[in-house]
């Protein structure tokens, strides 16, 4: 995900409000993840029966190189408390979520110690640059604007834009020419809504105030597809606030000049060693099947 998908100037993604959800996920089988562009929107599985998908940001063709791991010693870690299922406080009091997870996945492969400081989102950069902390893991988007304050690993993960219909009107693949004279809803000033601008010109677009205004129009059957942040639906899809209405129709978009880079890892700016050796951990978590282990436990309806 973008900074809000270009919603607004925060660095990081929708919040995610339900934290219940993210506790008590269940576990499906993977498959292989696909992407959009402008040009060629995706075939989907359709609806949320299908496989899970999980997706793959490393190119087994280019395995990073082992870099010198023993100037490393520590990774001080820093996420903050209140953007579950990514990073929240857990029962005991302790970091939780994905992307603490993840930190201590990277850490086991670098086989160093590693500590996981909570911080308001507000401070985290100032906190990596003045060396209270060695890494921020806790969904920074990848922009023009933050790589000139800090250097970023190789993105793991991003937040693709998604159709949503009500379930007795899910189709398989969504192209502009598919959806001419139907009734579109986004969020209006997003990211989203620019993209539907530029590519479904045949439809008849409406900008809602919020998610909610925007989700209650398509199950009152105001307009036949929303477009939105594809993690931010997938948990309203799959939690009691839907009522079982709707679900994803036509596959994920990442247009990265609309919907962003990715999300990476945020180190100061020049500490080559410690980037290098995130990207290999990452690398090798993900080879031995350790990511989609952790992609299930969080995500229970695909984004992809």
């Amino acid at each position: 995900m973008q900074p809000k998908i270009a919603v607004s100037s925060n660095y990081r993604i929708l919040p995610l409000a339900w934290l219940a959800l993210a506790c008590a996920i269940a576990f499906a089988a993977p498959a292989g993840a696909q992407q959009n562009n402008a040009a060629a929107p995706l075939t989907s599985a359709g609806p949320q029966t299908a496989p899970q998908a999980v997706p793959s940001f490393w190119d087994p063709r280019r395995r990073p190189d082992r870099p010198d791991l023993t100037r490393i010693s520590v990774i001080r870690f820093m996420t903050e408390n209140d953007y579950p299922p990514f990073n929240y406080t857990g029962p005991d009091g302790n970091p939780a979520g994905f992307n603490v997870d993840l930190a201590r996945l990277i850490c086991e492969e670098i086989k160093v110690s590693c500590t996981i400081q909570m911080r308001r989102f507000e401070t985290l950069l100032d906190s990596v640059a003045t060396n209270r902390g060695d890494a921020i893991i806790a969904s920074l988007a990848v922009t023009p604007q933050l790589r000139a304050k800090v250097d970023f690993s190789d993105p793991y993960y991003r937040a693709p834009a998604r159709f949503v219909s009500r379930r007795d009107a899910v189709i398989p693949e969504i192209r502009p020419e598919y959806l001419e004279g139907k009734k579109l809803g986004a969020i209006a000033g997003t990211a989203h809504e620019a993209y539907l601008k530029a590519f479904f010109t045949d439809a008849a677009l409406t900008a809602y105030p919020s998610d909610d205004a925007m989700r209650q129009a398509l199950r009152r059957g105001e307009v036949d597809f929303i477009f939105g942040d594809a993690i931010s639906f997938a948990f309203w899809i799959n939690g009691t606030d839907s009522e079982n209405c709707c679900a994803f129709s036509g596959g994920p978009f990442i247009e990265s000049r609309y919907f962003g880079e990715g999300v990476g890892i945020a180190v100061r700016r020049g500490n080559d060693v410690l980037r290098q050796a995130i990207n290999w951990a990452m690398f090798r978590i993900w080879e031995k099947g350790k990511y989609t282990d952790l992609w299930l436990r969080y995500f229970s309806v695909s984004p992809f």
